[in-house]
């Protein structure tokens, strides 16, 4: 597996992987709302922030991750290739070359937050809607130092 940088015309590739994940962890999402927030990743949230991938040899985008600043933005894994350590590599590569110990994650996604507990993480805090003003809480979770 090879973590490498992401170009913009790789965006589309990104936003597969997206739904695909999101298809596979957000039971809570209705339709409509996945519908809704595939132009605004696209258009608005990949471009926000730094974004580095892990590939096959062959080079194919297996999974994602977005940072900003010391917060981890997103992390999405194409659901074929879930269990293969690629979440725990992207997040490690978050941790080690951009200094993250801050994330956000749904509340109603247990596999996620369990993942993020296991890596070190803890909730910190926790708010009743998303960033986009919807009714799908959030935990704050800040990396645990010791």
């Amino acid at each position: 597996m090879l973590i490498t940088p992401v170009q913009p015309a790789e965006f589309t590739t990104l936003l597969e992987i997206w739904e695909a994940s999101v298809r596979a962890t957000h039971n809570f999402l209705p339709e409509q709302t996945i519908q809704a927030l595939k132009p605004q990743v696209l258009n608005d949230y990949l471009p926000m922030v730094t974004l580095f991938c892990s590939r096959t040899d062959d080079q194919k985008i297996t999974g994602f991750a977005g940072v900003h600043d010391n917060k981890l933005e997103m992390l999405f894994i194409d659901p074929s290739y879930r269990g293969q350590g690629l979440g725990k590599a992207l997040l490690k590569h978050a941790i080690e070359h951009f200094q993250v110990n801050e994330l956000d994650v749904n509340e109603q996604n247990p596999q996620a937050l369990g993942f993020y507990q296991h890596q070190g993480f803890e909730i910190i805090s926790r708010s009743p809607l998303d960033g986009q003003g919807n009714p799908y809480p959030l935990l704050h979770m800040r990396l645990i130092t010791h």
